[in-house]
């Protein structure tokens, strides 16, 4: 079955834009939240270096979260402060898949973010925004890897 192209909206305000970057600060909130649990509660050897990594992603998280929160205030918006809800599990590869599924998500909201970022001609954003995806998608690489998964291929 063939899967559903989906068109970007484009044309959109600097207020359409401040919102929807809140969305995405609020999922950088619920990244840095998940990050800093699963990095703590994996348990066993085979998760040892896993959980460094996690880690490691919480701190770059937050990295985003900041530059994000500077690009609303740039545009003269509120940064918001409440994150996406957490989803918690004692099953470790139930929340590295939580993890995974997240990233997948920012991934494709960050895309379509640069190409609204350039539609408005906010440069300055697009490349804010591609500089952080390089990222999203090494912790993409990381949890496909721990999950013993290959990365798809995008569409």
């Amino acid at each position: 079955m063939a899967k559903a192209i989906k068109t970007p909206e484009l044309n959109i305000t600097r207020e359409r834009m401040i919102q929807l970057l809140n969305e995405d600060l609020a999922g950088e909130y619920q990244a840095i939240i998940a990050y800093t649990v699963y990095s703590q509660v994996l348990k066993g050897a085979a998760y040892t270096d896993v959980a460094r990594e996690l880690e490691a992603h919480a701190g770059e998280e937050l990295a985003h979260a900041i530059k994000i929160a500077k690009q609303i205030d740039y545009l003269g918006g509120m940064p918001c402060v409440t994150p996406k809800p957490v989803k918690t599990s004692t099953d470790p590869v139930v929340m590295l898949r939580a993890d995974l599924e997240n990233e997948r998500e920012t991934i494709s909201r960050y895309r379509e973010r640069i190409r609204q970022a350039e539609a408005m001609g906010e440069f300055a954003l697009s490349e804010t925004l591609r500089a952080i995806i390089v990222q999203e998608q090494d912790h993409e690489i990381d949890l496909c890897a721990a999950l013993g998964i290959d990365v798809p291929r995008s569409s």
